[in-house]
This record gives structure tokens, sequence and C-alpha cells, in this order.
């Protein structure tokens, strides 16, 4: 998982430092590198200082809450008379958790904050919806899968995934039929379109940002998997769908053996 952190240097090192082998951390040293990464990099968590500009705001972390309101924020910063209403105007947002530096910023809170606010991620509830179908799969291939789930982009192909599970394709691909799923092409792009849904969920992505977070060549890609998938395009399935919609689409016509042969991913 990618976490963004908007923090000064000795934080981004803290954070680093805490997230460990479980999350990956960019480092976004001003409020327009932050939202160029979140529109174009599998960003699911991020940590921000309302003091990152050298003064005390709350505006830029304001519009991250309106553009993302599904992207999980932390803040972490410096308790000071200047920082205070900020935090208090921050907090009437919704925005619960803070971490002070020099006070309460060890490595085991910050790992714990992480770990609570990855729990509200698009890729966790994702997996967590969908925790049934991979269940019955065995371990290895399961991993694989949370994995791709996790970070898409990065995992786009059935001879990707079986080589990360280290078997050959047609093991994995005996493996889904054994279980009643369908070809793993399919649920690897199915999977993808339920992530973009969600994506698309937030008012500061646009379909384009979207296709490229995702690892879409081309964007009119992710509009034929939106149709085959959800029978919509991506802009109608925005507006149409809850998230809890859009996935019982998808099990009602694809989490069950499939009806249909022909998509590329």
């Amino acid at each position: 998982m990618l976490v963004l952190a908007a923090v000064p240097d000795l934080e981004y090192h803290k954070v680093r430092r805490a997230a460990g082998a479980r999350f990956t951390v960019a480092r976004a040293p001003n409020w327009d590198e932050v939202l160029a990464a979140i529109r174009s990099r599998p960003v699911e968590l991020a940590v921000v200082d309302p003091l990152l500009s050298g003064e005390a705001r709350s505006q830029e972390i304001e519009r991250l809450r309106v553009l993302f309101p599904s992207l999980p924020l932390i803040l972490y910063t410096t308790l000071t008379p200047r920082s205070a209403g900020v935090l208090l105007a921050l907090g009437q947002r919704g925005i619960q958790h803070v971490v002070f530096a020099h006070y309460d910023d060890h490595p085991v809170r910050l790992r714990e904050v992480l770990a609570q606010e990855e729990a509200r991620s698009s890729s966790r509830q994702l997996l967590d919806q969908l925790a049934g179908a991979l269940a019955p799969l065995p371990s290895q291939l399961r991993w694989v899968l949370e994995e791709a789930l996790r970070s898409p982009g990065d995992v786009q192909t059935v001879t990707q995934v079986a080589a990360r599970a280290r078997v050959d394709r047609r093991t994995c691909e005996r493996w889904f039929m054994r279980v009643g799923l369908p070809s793993p092409r399919h649920f690897l792009a199915a999977a993808r379109v339920l992530y973009a849904h969600r994506l698309l969920q937030d008012p500061g992505f646009t379909i384009e940002d979207v296709a490229k977070r995702l690892g879409y060549a081309q964007a009119k890609t992710l509009q034929l998997h939106a149709r085959a998938y959800l029978g919509l395009t991506a802009g109608e399935m925005r507006l149409s769908l809850s998230p809890e919609e859009a996935l019982e689409r998808v099990v009602q016509r694809f989490l069950t053996p499939p009806r249909v042969e022909a998509l590329s991913s």
C-alpha cells in the first residue's frame, strides 16, 4: 500500500521507519505535488502536516477532503498556538487521527495509526467485500490476488499472477475453476472495474486519472470493461451505482462460472 507523506524531512523519515515492509512511503514536499501524486499514483493513505507551507493552514487539507473524501488522512504536525485552531477546524471536517511530532510519534504509535486508517482505504474495503470469493483459493494464490487488488496497476495479467504464486498459468486457471470462479483474466478485470468505481465516487478524479492510476494504457479500455462488467459507461457508473450495488452486479454476473469469454485486460 502506498502512503503519501506531505510532511517535513524528519517526520517523513519517522513515517518511513514506522511503515516498515507493510507500507511504501512516497514524499510530497508541497501541496501541488500532493494533488498530482493522488491523481496519478495508487495513493491509499495520506499523512499531512497543516504547517507544510510554513504557516498553519487548513485550506489545502480541507480541499483534499472535498476532492477525495474516500482517502484516509492522518495529521502529523507540531502542536503550537498557530496550529491549534487549524486542528480544531480539521477535526470538525471529520479528520480524527492526529499525531504530534516529538510527543506521541514513536514508531509503534505511528504504525498503529497507519494500520487503523489502512482499514478505511478503498483497496481494503474492496478486499473485505471480496474475501468470501477468495477464501476457497490456496493461500499462496489468495495472497497474490490480494496484493493485485491493493496495487492493480502492478498485477494485470494471469501470467503475472501465476508467476507471483509460483505456479504455471494452467494450474492457476484450474484453481479458479475448482472453486467456481470465472477465469483469472475475468476476475482481475472485474476487480479493476470495482476499484475504478470506488475511485470515481470522489469528485477529484477524472476518468482519465483513474485509468492511469489502475494501469490502463487507454481510458477507452476502462470504458469497455465498465460496460462489460457493470453494463454502464464509466461516467454512468459514477452517478448510478453505490459501491455495494456495483459489487452486487459484478458478483451476480461474474463471480460465478463465466458466460462471456472475450475481453482483453
